[in-house]
């Protein structure tokens, strides 16, 4: 890391380096960030979708609007990318989504439906055990190559990604970020304008939160907006006509939108806790037992699947997005994504004091879940500086919630590093949404399986 002409100029590996989503997004905010300048390694076991991200991070640097100037280049081994980075992106998909679509079709063949299947349940434990498979020799990888980088992990499940690279080398300075808590943040300030009356919604960064739990099962014990207690205010918005109610198959699916949350379960969990939920429903359907027995039962929530050939197909037509962007074929803009690396990077550079949401190791900012687990809860970022701010102690109900999953996590990981298939079963038959006898369990996790050679 040096400072060059007013710039800080830094050295990024991008492990996943092939992405369609992520990667294209950090480099439309890096070339509108003046205060950056370097070099970005493209990593991926798909060499031809990273070789297209170099062509495109390049090609961008000749628009107009960029700010500050990046060289791409994609290669073929992790060791050439590591070498010397001071930060590390990692955005993989664990596996083919036709993986990822077995280990949910296996699932609703036992009777359990999952409406994403990439955090917990049996379909996201399993992706979760191949992860951690993956991320250990990451791990490895990046304690020889660039012990001092920053790891940034964004691959779901983000809890066990990021806590294996921590378990293995646990020198390695890690967080993972994920964006749900915006979600949840932006529905503090529908309210805050609905019941306060203001001539406009409140921009989300004026919503404080304290934040605690893990990813995808973080919760919000206190929220405010200039003063204003929005939990107060939110207990009197879901008492209002229509704001909890049963849905139906039909009014869901007219949504056609495979992300559509009508926050249901949210609004009946803060009414039963006290606590908010800050994730969308599809995924808190999966961390508490009920909701997923049925597709039915689902739609009662608001709730629908995605179903694999939907991300299937999106995943083919973003085949040759880059390629059409470059020929002038497709439409798009250079403007901020309102995602948050490039605001933490400055930080860490010492560009600003940053706070934020991230998943780090527990050094007590929960007081009564276990220590070195991951958890995600508020974060002060400065130069050099990751500090997670004390989020205080889960309510007793809520810690038991959260607690189990936690547990269930670190046994997966044991069982990804022992390769112990025993403690693998153990871990997806304790999760909560695992409402089999212990025998078609174990015949649906020997179902799903894992590629040959892995145990």
């Amino acid at each position: 890391m040096s400072t060059s002409q007013a710039q800080v100029e830094l050295k990024i590996a991008y492990i996943g380096g092939g992405s369609r989503g992520w990667a294209h997004t950090l480099m439309i905010d890096l070339a509108l960030c003046p205060d950056l300048r370097g070099q970005v390694l493209l990593y991926d076991i798909d060499l031809p979708s990273a070789r297209l991200n170099e062509r495109l991070g390049n090609w961008l640097q000749d628009q107009p609007g960029v700010q500050s100037r990046w060289t791409y280049r994609a290669v073929e081994r992790l060791d050439e990318a590591l070498a010397g980075a001071d930060f590390v992106f990692i955005s993989i998909q664990p596996g083919p989504l036709e993986m990822m679509g077995h280990e949910i079709g296996v699932a609703e063949k036992y009777g359990l439906f999952f409406p994403v299947g990439d955090t917990t349940g049996a379909p996201g434990l399993m992706r979760g055990l191949r992860s951690a498979i993956i991320y250990a020799g990451f791990a490895h990888a990046i304690a020889k190559a660039c012990p001092r980088a920053w790891v940034i992990n964004y691959s779901n499940p983000m809890t066990i990604c990021t806590r294996t690279l921590t378990r293995v080398e646990p020198g390695l300075k890690v967080f993972g970020c994920c964006h749900e808590v915006f979600s949840t943040q932006e529905i503090l300030a529908e309210v805050a304008q609905e019941h306060l009356g203001l001539p406009e919604r409140p921009a989300r960064d004026d919503i404080r939160v304290n934040v605690l739990g893990i990813n995808h099962f973080t919760w919000i014990d206190q929220a405010t907006f200039q003063g204003h207690d929005l939990l107060a205010l939110l207990r009197e918005h879901i008492q209002e006509p229509g704001v909890l109610r049963p849905y139906t198959r039909q009014v869901v699916e007219a949504q056609h939108n495979y992300f559509f949350d009508a926050r249901q379960i949210k609004f009946e969990l803060f009414r039963r806790y006290g606590l908010l939920a800050a994730a969308g429903d599809r995924h808190l359907a999966e961390f508490v037992q009920g909701f997923t027995r049925s597709p039915e039962d689902l739609f009662r929530w608001g709730v629908i699947r995605t179903p694999i050939t939907y991300r299937l197909e999106r995943w083919q037509k973003s085949a040759g997005l880059a390629q059409q962007i470059m020929q002038g074929e497709r439409e798009w803009k250079l403007q901020p994504s309102g995602e948050e690396a490039i605001r933490q990077i400055k930080a860490l550079c010492g560009l600003g004091d940053f706070v934020t949401n991230m998943n780090c190791e527990n050094r007590g900012q929960i007081s009564n879940l276990p220590a070195h687990a991951v958890l995600e809860t508020n974060a002060y970022l400065s130069r050099g500086s990751v500090r997670p701010l004390t989020a205080g102690a889960l309510p007793a109900g809520v810690r038991e919630l959260v607690a189990r999953h936690v547990a269930n996590q670190e046994l997966l990981i044991d069982a990804a590093l022992q390769r112990d298939k025993d403690l693998a079963f153990q871990a997806v038959f304790g999760d909560p949404t695992t409402n089999l006898p212990i025998d078609r369990a174990w015949a649906m996790f020997e179902e799903i399986g894992l590629p040959q050679g892995w145990w």
